[in-house]
């Protein structure tokens, strides 16, 4: 039986709310582990099997990071590091400009620096460089002595960039996540669990997780005990907030990342990071840090500077030991992204003008839409709350001296770099994965991309109805403290662990919906024998409250998440709305 046993469930589920099969094992696992049912199920969903398997999940520890050996390429990629650093040879890093590639430069520059090497870096201007490897800055890299150049969050398509580090003498050893071409580039040595023959158990490391592997493997062989008990938790502090600002899923060694890393983010040491979190209004001391506060609060900022100047600020920040200096690049960063924001909200409103006014794009199975003069570092951003707003794949492109800068965002079912794939020969360059791709290609083919990749829609994709993933049926009044706490351990949340959404039907309103500041609702809702009450949250729900003509007495069925309201005076567990059906 359900969570849900207490009550009936109507004949028919809204459309839209997709609940999984019942599993039978989630029974056995949550006698075996000792937990609720209702936990047993949600981490069941996930994957998880055993005592074993669901105590792993709910306590990550440092100790259950992977062995980094067990990465293709590691042992080679240590020596030459090795090499380089006892015979005192500058190493280049060679970034991306976003955070994943910002963290992994500090995270790999860090180790370097720490075993008595010497690190430069090189972050590319996303508007004058674009993304990858280029051919001339290894030229005068080579020309100011450098020998070994290491790629992080980038390198795996560089194949141009790579022939050329050969041609110069420079040794390569590529570390990147992003999902390999037809054959690989030309180097020294390939870090990435995604290449053919790794077998690499987390093959969904970001970036600066690849980065972290191999400095996890240089520290450890240098000093294995202080490595593991104060340098790698510290470490992770970076890793978390890359990891979760790179959408990768927060499973496997990833929960680990992430977990141990938001614990590590209490104790922020770094001048750096200290400014950062004051600049984001976000104090430890008082309340723990969050994978939500990471996605909203911290990666903004740290991308604003690759979005709207120059990334390299970003290492500076977290490499600084003088408080001043952080403070003032933290400040920079935040003024960026408040300037970030004001173009977003700009460009933003033209999109949804033209989304309106174009009946065409209500039938698109993959939205692409194209503007002069927007700016090519908020395209991305863009192309996700296209995504939000339509529940279909988006590509926004930026249109500029006759050339189409675009970037993507998809939706599950929908495989975004096979789509883009299928047409490969309109593109200058492009990369990417299933969920996001970024490309370039000569605006006159722009119709041309339009057409291909909705007949390989057409042909490739099962067209549904938008759904909302929700994950077990919890009537309000199984709603406790102690069961909060249980799914408390679930956190962080995020890709690949969402958090849960859960379903009750047949609540009643016992009052009239309040109106928050003529947008928001708060419903007051009861259900169950004993008439359990509590309050439910709706953001921007004020329209469609009005549609379905919620008044005191209406029975609905809602699909909610918990929250936990922390104000003194009126706090507790309430709901926030991310769906309502009228019941019948």
């Amino acid at each position: 039986m359900n969570a849900a046993g207490s009550l009936s469930t109507p004949a028919v589920t809204p459309p839209r709310w997709v609940l999984p099969q019942a599993n039978s094992a989630a029974a056995t696992l949550a006698k075996s582990a000792g937990l609720p049912l209702i936990v047993a199920e949600l981490l069941a969903e996930r994957g998880v099997r055993s005592a074993g398997e669901a105590d792993r999940f709910l306590h990550p520890r440092i100790e259950h990071l992977l062995d980094p050996y067990a990465m293709q390429g590691m042992t080679a990629a240590v020596s030459r590091v090795q090499a380089a650093i006892a015979g005192r040879e500058p190493i280049l890093i060679y970034g991306d400009y976003d955070v994943d590639g910002t963290t992994a430069i500090v995270l790999l520059k860090t180790a370097i620096e720490m075993l008595g090497g010497e690190a430069r870096f090189h972050v590319p201007h996303r508007l004058r460089e674009g993304y990858g490897m280029q051919a001339e800055v290894l030229t005068a890299a080579a020309a100011q002595g450098i020998r070994l150049v290491i790629s992080v969050d980038t390198g795996i398509r560089d194949f141009v960039a790579a022939e050329a580090a050969a041609r110069l003498g420079l040794d390569l050893i590529v570390t990147d996540h992003h999902l390999p071409q037809t054959g690989l580039p030309v180097a020294l040595t390939i870090l990435n669990p995604n290449q053919p023959g790794c077998g690499y158990e987390c093959k969904h490391l970001c970036g600066a997780g690849v980065a972290f592997k191999l400095a996890q493997a240089l520290l450890e062989a240098w000093d294995p005990e202080r490595t593991r008990s104060k340098i790698l938790p510290s470490f992770l502090k970076m890793l978390a907030i890359a990891t979760v600002a790179d959408a990768v899923p927060l499973l496997g060694e990833n929960r680990v990342f992430s977990s141990v890393g938001l614990e590590q983010l209490r104790r922020p040491a770094s001048a750096g990071l200290r400014s950062l979190m004051q600049v984001a209004k976000l104090d430890p001391a008082q309340r723990a840090l969050t994978a939500t506060d990471l996605a909203f609060r911290i990666a903004p900022r740290i991308n604003a500077a690759g979005r709207m100047d120059v990334a390299s600020d970003v290492v500076e920040l977290f490499t600084t030991r003088d408080p001043v200096r952080a403070g003032e690049l933290a400040a920079k960063l935040d003024r960026l992204n408040s300037e970030r924001q004001q173009a977003e909200a700009c460009m933003l409103e033209q999109i949804e003008q033209r989304l309106k006014e174009d009946p065409a794009f209500a039938s698109s199975r993959c939205i692409v839409i194209e503007g002069e003069g927007w700016h090519r570092g908020i395209i991305g951003i863009l192309a996700s709350r296209v995504v939000d707003r339509m529940r279909r794949p988006a590509m926004v492109i930026a249109l500029e001296g006759g050339e189409a800068y675009g970037s993507g965002r998809s939706v599950p079912g929908f495989h975004l770099l096979n789509a883009i794939e299928s047409c490969r020969e309109l593109f200058s360059r492009f990369g990417g994965h299933a969920h996001a791709v970024g490309f370039c290609l000569p605006a006159s083919r722009l119709p041309e991309l339009k057409s291909r990749v909705a007949e390989w829609a057409a042909l490739n994709v099962e067209e549904t109805a938008p759904s909302l993933a929700c994950h077990a049926v919890l009537p309000l009044d199984q709603i406790t403290n102690a069961l909060y706490g249980w799914l408390r351990r679930l956190e962080p949340f995020g890709t690949g662990n969402e958090e849960p959404v859960f379903v009750a039907y047949n609540a009643r309103l016992t009052a009239p919906v309040r109106l928050i500041k003529d947008r928001h609702i708060c419903l007051q809702l009861a259900q169950g024998a004993r008439g359990a009450g509590r309050s439910a949250l709706g953001w921007d729900w004020a329209g469609r409250a009005q549609e379905l003509r919620l008044e005191q007495g209406s029975v609905v069925h809602i699909a909610y998440k918990l929250r936990e309201n922390m104000h003194p005076e009126y706090g507790g567990l309430e709901l926030e709305i991310a769906d309502l059906a009228p019941a019948g």
